[in-house]
């Protein structure tokens, strides 16, 4: 099946399918390599960077840079379908293959269990992991302000996520597993991959190329 879609109703379609093959109970057994994704954008194109580290020594390996046309609208729980192409290419051009994606979005704390870092692990067949800044669904209460505190995001009281604090004092990030992966994984290896800041350094370094790759595009027009 066509893991993308042109219109929503095919976009529908595509989530419900992945849905149903959504596995979180095989997790990765031995981590050597982290990749953050995400994407930046132009008013035609998605910019997308896959940063590779090695794990857990947070040495930086590769990264990777993609320009794929914009395909699909803005649409709050569809965002995979926007930029979700460019970060799959942005993986396959890697020369290094991770074993665990940081996605900068949401895993399973979806509305159909299935966000943008669950269509994407799924696509790669890596296991994945949704690190966002903001909460897209679910209810939760604050973690007292201590790195490495946080609390359960329920989703009808099912468990979808942790919002958990990765430095003191600061907001906390919504991380869900997105695929082949379990919560705890998940909440572990986004720790590890933190340090002086508050986003996960992989996601952090494909934030700041992705933005550099579009502003660099922009200069060259």
């Amino acid at each position: 099946m066509d893991l993308w879609a042109k219109n929503l109703e095919e976009a529908k379609e595509i989530q419900g399918f992945l849905t149903k093959i959504v596995s979180l109970h095989t997790p990765v057994k031995k981590i050597s390599y982290v990749c953050g994704l995400d994407a930046s954008y132009s008013p035609d194109y998605v910019y997308a960077c896959a940063s590779v580290f090695k794990f857990p020594e947070l040495i930086h390996i590769e990264d990777s840079i993609s320009k794929i046309g914009l395909e699909f609208p803005y649409i709050p729980g569809f965002l995979s379908f926007r930029e979700g192409k460019a970060l799959l290419s942005a993986i396959n051009h890697l020369k290094v293959k991770p074993d665990v994606l940081i996605i900068d979005g949401h895993g399973i704390a979806h509305p159909k269990s299935c966000g943008i870092a669950t269509h994407v692990g799924i696509a790669a067949g890596i296991s994945s992991i949704g690190c966002a800044k903001s909460c897209l669904i679910g209810k939760y209460n604050s973690p007292s302000k201590n790195r490495g505190s946080f609390t359960y995001l329920y989703l009808e009281e099912k468990k979808v996520g942790l919002v958990l604090r990765t430095k003191d004092n600061t907001r906390p990030l919504f991380v869900s597993p997105g695929y082949m992966i379990d919560l705890y994984c998940s909440l572990d290896i986004v720790l590890k991959c933190t340090g002086n800041y508050r986003t996960p350094e992989p996601l952090r370094r494909a934030h700041m190329y992705s933005k550099q790759a579009r502003d660099l595009s922009f200069k060259k027009t």
